[in-house]
């Protein structure tokens, strides 16, 4: 796979290093791996805010994915998200993020670990994720509403894993399979089912393939030990 030239973007505020338990010399990053961390940069964002309309002109100037091996997935998703982007409303884009996943009452889809792994919101899941988060040094940054195992949270934390953020280093591959394996892999094919198939579902079908596709991609690198090296 040839990553996909990931527009620049301005992430809302969600969990970041506060403070690194780890002291070692700074792993240099990959063109790969800068690749991977701007990609889920790029889902945290459109999984906890609806895009506004110069990310969604972004979207659509971007280059197209080049797959590699023969898996379709992401060079796909990549393009179906960027054509529509071109011709999407912002408005529209917010109506429907709110209907999905903001509408009174019980919302369509909640994209929150916790709930996908026992049933219950705010459940064992995510205290288990907050203490390997405090481990890393990393916490909720002050005034953010959604908690740490929303889907686009883990995102961002997987970002901050991949390529470091301030306070806290770039992690080892290892332990960036680790988190995932334990608190994303378990339950993200789910999830992203159900935003691609909830009533209502437009742009974010797009959205939620592209993940999908994305993290596929992830868990099975992980899981063949084909992940770039640090």
């Amino acid at each position: 796979m040839s990553p996909p030239d990931v527009p620049s973007i301005d992430r809302p505020a969600v969990p970041m290093a506060t403070a690194t338990a780890f002291t070692a010399i700074p792993l240099p990053l990959s063109g790969e791996d800068q690749a991977r961390a701007d990609l889920y940069a790029l889902l945290s964002r459109l999984l906890l805010a609806a895009p506004d309309g110069p990310l969604l002109d972004a979207l659509a100037a971007a280059d197209p994915v080049c797959a590699e091996g023969g898996d379709l997935a992401l060079e796909q998703a990549w393009e179906q998200l960027t054509l529509a982007s071109g011709v999407m409303d912002p408005d529209a884009v917010l109506d429907e993020f709110d209907t999905l996943f903001i509408s009174i009452g019980t919302p369509p889809v909640n994209p929150y670990g916790s709930r996908y792994l026992s049933g219950f919101m705010n459940d064992t899941p995510l205290a288990e994720l907050r203490a390997d988060l405090a481990r890393l040094g990393i916490q909720r940054a002050p005034g953010v509403g959604e908690s740490e195992d929303h889907l686009g949270s883990l995102c961002e934390t997987m970002r901050v894993l991949a390529a470091g953020a301030p306070g806290i280093a770039r992690q080892p591959v290892a332990r960036q399979q680790q988190f995932f394996e334990t608190h994303v892999a378990p339950w993200y094919a789910r999830c992203v089912a159900d935003i691609a198939s909830a009533e209502g579902a437009n742009y974010y079908r797009l959205v939620a393939r592209l993940a999908g596709a994305f993290l596929d991609i992830e868990a099975e690198a992980f899981a063949v030990g084909a992940a770039v090296p640090d």
